[in-house]
């Protein structure tokens, strides 16, 4: 088993959303250990959030796995630039969209540019999220509020209602939630309330698209080390994050790469309406 970093991690403070390069540890997003084996050989996906963090393993899962990738991504063009360069050396080709995913024009215009480029949809990785700390409830303005759930579910909404006529029989929905859905922590309650929702959201869509052969599931994972954490959580918790596990760690981005593979591939052919949990051995209730 890898040696992962384990905390405490240095103080490194960052404006939000926050820079994958000036991270210590830099997360590990399988740059030079994921292998693919063609499991999604030919397909096309839409990721938001494709810049960093999560989003940014899956891609370059997904393309060494065969598949084009579109990255939906809010402005951090420099990190989404070496997605992107990623993605061209498996030889795959890679679309950037910038933008604010709480418009629902712009949730439209992706998947029109990912109809244009690759000519339909085959994956949907509903990723990108907002999330910011509060110790009171008094704390969270109302203008947070809305914009937590603008970018975690409205979007979510906006997105999948668009990408569905341009998706085939086996096509796949994959939407991360969190553990914040089952266990929510008090101090991100904007964001838990929103998780809890992408959960509920995906059982239903499940239900709903199984007729047109299009399975949903959802990605559940604990604690994961991404620039939203030095850019929301105080200092104290950056230190000691992913301590609160059973591992003791926080998950690398690489980590959870190979479940949204196994989801979006047509092994998972019967997987529809699961919330898979990668929590590093903390049980959701």
């Amino acid at each position: 088993m890898p040696d992962y970093p384990k905390p405490p991690f240095p103080d490194q403070p960052q404006a939000m959303p926050g820079e994958t390069a000036k991270m210590d540890p830099v997360p590990d997003h399988g740059e030079a250990s994921y292998k693919g084996s063609g499991r999604l050989e030919g397909q096309n996906a839409i990721i938001t959030g494709g810049d960093s963090g999560i989003g940014r393993a899956v891609a370059i899962a997904f393309a060494r796995e065969g598949a084009n990738v579109l990255i939906a991504y809010l402005d951090e063009d420099k990190d989404a630039q070496e997605v992107a360069r990623l993605i061209e050396a498996e030889g795959k080709q890679s679309v950037l969209v910038p933008g604010d995913i709480s418009d629902p024009a712009h949730c439209r215009a992706i998947v029109d540019k990912a109809v244009e480029a690759f000519g339909r949809v085959d994956i949907l990785v509903n990723n990108a999220a907002h999330q910011d700390s509060f110790e009171d409830i008094g704390e969270i303005s109302d203008e947070e509020w809305q914009k937590t759930f603008a970018t975690n579910i409205h979007a979510m909404f906006y997105l999948t209602k668009a990408a569905v006529p341009h998706m085939q029989e086996g096509s796949a929905i994959i939407n991360t939630a969190s553990v914040n859905a089952d266990n929510p922590s008090p101090q991100l309650l904007a964001y838990a309330t929103t998780k809890g929702a992408i959960q509920n959201f995906t059982g239903g869509l499940a239900q709903l698209l199984a007729e047109k052969g299009i399975r949903a599931n959802a990605v559940a994972p604990g604690p994961v080390w991404t620039p939203l954490i030095p850019s929301t959580m105080p200092a104290e918790k950056v230190k000691e994050f992913g301590s609160q596990v059973p591992m003791k760690r926080p998950a690398q981005p690489v980590e959870l790469a190979p479940v949204y593979v196994m989801l979006a591939s047509k092994e998972a052919s019967y997987v529809s309406g699961a919330t898979v949990a990668v929590t590093g051995g903390k049980p959701i209730i």
